[in-house]
């Protein structure tokens, strides 16, 4: 009797459990990919790939300050499902002229006035919170778990504190006995499996809300960390603050508004990721309603050569004839714009009152007779106390401002950075933002932001290795535009590299520095060397001047995470190819069709391929020409460190 009744006990408990648990599921348009939904104490949701559980449990809900804990013990009181196929059109489209935007769409509304969402494309997923309570709300934390049921490679950056120029090098982690108790890891993070499938982890739609950074203190699960909001804080120095006081909450916003979007690219095809989207697809659509001044492009930049001519009748510096120079280079090219960076200001916080030793009126007087125009770099501390600056640049003939040195991710500072672009397109001028966190959406609201740094790029000397520069493609640049700065024409391979300014150089091969203008996305892409040199070497920088900062096709051609990446892309009738590759090899061959081409059409393509001693000395280049067509294919073979671009042009 006593079994029995244990039994029937036991029966009972086990079907309450069932009871209170509801299970639901999405899937991709193609299938591929499933979100498996079960609601009980918690939103769990687990993700399956071609049939293989890629994440398990991750568990979802966000603390809201005299509030219940949203996602926890959650009432379903509807589901709403739906699917959406359009394409949309980017302002400044850096890999398609038209992003087909296709998912399934799966709608979960609570008890309690909010509700999560999930959208699953084709190539990945991503998933937020909405809510709809009154007035404004105080954020205390936003749980994110990812729970891998097996042991993952985590390529990310790491960084001691949430103050980050996001500039670290990439680190290569196994997530089994990954602890991250003293650093965390800023977005975007890849994954990869055990079977090499790629997951690629980032945010879209960050606005009014802190960025998302990494920790982990288990074997195989990662979890979610926020800055908290600063409260007070005072000047240190001309571009810092020193906080004094700090919020116990993340963010303090309005309670009826959509939270940001996770999202997750996933592929066992690395070079699918060359072509990742999500980032613009989840975003706010463009609010700018005229949107025709803007205009992306080449820049020709001082900084990172010492605004150092040679070969010239005046004093090089940063002073009126050097900047005229510059201003006379760019034009002689086509490229429209030159930025002065810091030194073009008496002092860093006064951004009225030019260098002495340059009459900036003039400059802008003769860059507009040159077709030329300038855009001028400001700390962001310096933009904070002066916001009206963005008024009397417009009306100087200012084109656009790079502003540096944010270096955090905390709300105040996410909101700086609308305000900022918000103003600025107020005023008709295109913002370029260094020192800065990676895109997440705010480019597409107002696509007059047109680059992020972000990135460790070529400014930084010998840190910037074709090691790590071969993740960025699939990884930072595959979230949206990145200010690398490329362009060295003094090239060395790694082993014997030397750099110093004026005379600054670059690792990798010269064919690598040229593919990278092909490879690498921005709007506003520079030149980093020196005038003197890019003359000198007059058939390259021909080239990458031809080279298109916007783009309406991207094929990737070839890639591996960290090794080799090759893609082609159309502008109009014209195709480019870029290709990079590591120092891991001598050299790399492939064989590339070039099915993408015009039936019945000849092009002249002419190349720029690693000399037969780049490996050596990475200045060693060759410029080849030849006809092709749609049914041939081509030889590519890049030297270690090397590189390889073209230009197809119909004959």
């Amino acid at each position: 009797m006593f079994q029995k009744s244990l039994l029937l006990a036991f029966c009972l408990l086990f079907g309450l459990a069932a009871f209170s648990q509801t299970k639901t599921e999405i899937a991709s348009p193609n299938g591929k990919i499933k979100i498996e939904i079960i609601l009980n104490d918690q939103i769990n949701y687990s993700v399956f790939y071609d049939e293989i559980k890629l994440l398990e449990q991750e568990n979802l809900t966000i603390t809201v300050k005299n509030q219940d804990i949203l996602g926890e013990n959650p009432k379903l009181k509807s589901q709403k499902r739906t699917e959406v196929n359009e394409e949309l059109t980017p302002v400044v489209p850096l890999k398609f002229s038209t992003v087909s935007n296709h998912y399934k769409a799966l709608i979960l509304n609570f008890n309690g006035k909010y509700s999560a969402e999930f959208r699953v494309f084709d190539d990945g997923y991503a998933y937020r919170f909405i809510t709809d309570l009154k007035g404004d709300v105080e954020i205390m934390d936003e749980n994110i778990d990812l729970n891998f049921p097996d042991n993952y490679t985590a390529t990310l950056q790491q960084t001691e504190s949430f103050k980050s120029s996001y500039e670290q090098p990439y680190t290569h982690l196994q997530t089994e006995n990954f602890s991250s108790e003293t650093t965390m890891s800023s977005l975007p993070v890849l994954l990869s499996s055990p079977d090499g499938t790629k997951i690629l982890f980032s945010e879209s739609d960050v606005l009014d809300y802190p960025a998302l950074f990494l920790k982990a203190n288990e074997e195989n699960r990662m979890y979610g960390v926020f800055p908290k909001v600063p409260l007070t804080f005072e000047d240190d120095g001309d571009r810092s603050v020193t906080f004094t006081k700090t919020a116990e909450y993340i963010a303090k916003t309005t309670g009826k508004r959509g939270f940001p979007w996770r999202y997750f690219v996933i592929s066992n095809d690395d070079k699918e990721l060359l072509t990742n989207t999500m980032t613009f697809k989840l975003a706010p659509e463009n609010v700018l309603k005229n949107t025709d001044w803007i205009k992306p492009g080449k820049v020709s930049w001082e900084w990172w050569n010492g605004a150092s001519p040679y070969h010239v009748d005046f004093k090089a510096g940063y002073n009126e004839e050097t900047y005229k120079y510059f201003i006379d280079f760019a034009s002689e090219f086509g490229i429209p714009y030159i930025i002065m960076d810091e030194g073009w200001a008496k002092t860093t916080t006064n951004p009225y009152t030019p260098n002495p030793d340059i009459d900036l009126f003039e400059l802008i007087r003769y860059g507009k007779e040159k077709n030329v125009k300038i855009v001028l770099w400001l700390t962001w501390l310096t933009v904070e106390h002066n916001f009206d600056l963005f008024k009397t640049f417009n009306e100087w003939g200012i084109a656009g401002v790079k502003i540096d040195f944010m270096d955090r991710s905390d709300q105040w500072m996410v909101n700086f950075y609308e305000r900022v672009a918000k103003e600025a397109a107020k005023n008709e001028m295109f913002v370029d933002f260094h020192g800065a966190f990676k895109p997440a959406g705010l480019e597409r609201k107002y696509p007059n932001v047109l680059s992020y740094e972000g990135v460790l790029g070529l400014e930084q000397m010998e840190r910037a290795t074709p090691e790590n520069s071969l993740y960025l493609p699939f990884i930072r640049n595959a979230v949206g535009p990145m200010d690398f700065t490329p362009g060295a024409m003094i090239n060395m391979q790694p082993e014997i590299y030397y750099s110093r300014r004026p005379n600054s150089a670059g690792m990798g091969t010269r064919a690598y520095q040229m593919a990278l203008f092909v490879v690498f996305e921005s709007g506003l892409q520079m030149l980093a060397d020196n005038p003197t040199n890019y003359l000198r070497e007059r058939e390259c920088t021909e080239f990458i001047t031809s080279v298109p900062t916007t783009w309406d096709e991207t094929i990737p051609l070839e890639g591996k995470v960290g090794e080799y990446a090759l893609i082609a892309k159309r502008k109009g009738d014209v195709w480019f190819i870029g290709g990079i590759t590591n120092g891991e090899k001598k050299e790399r061959t492939f064989t590339v069709p070039l099915n993408f081409l015009k039936q019945g059409q000849n092009y002249e393509m002419t190349s720029f391929v690693d000399g037969i001693n780049a490996g050596t000395q990475a200045l060693d280049y060759e410029k080849k020409s030849q006809i092709v067509e749609k049914e041939s294919k081509i030889d590519i073979k890049m030297a270690k460190n090397g590189g390889f671009s073209a230009i197809l042009k119909l004959k």
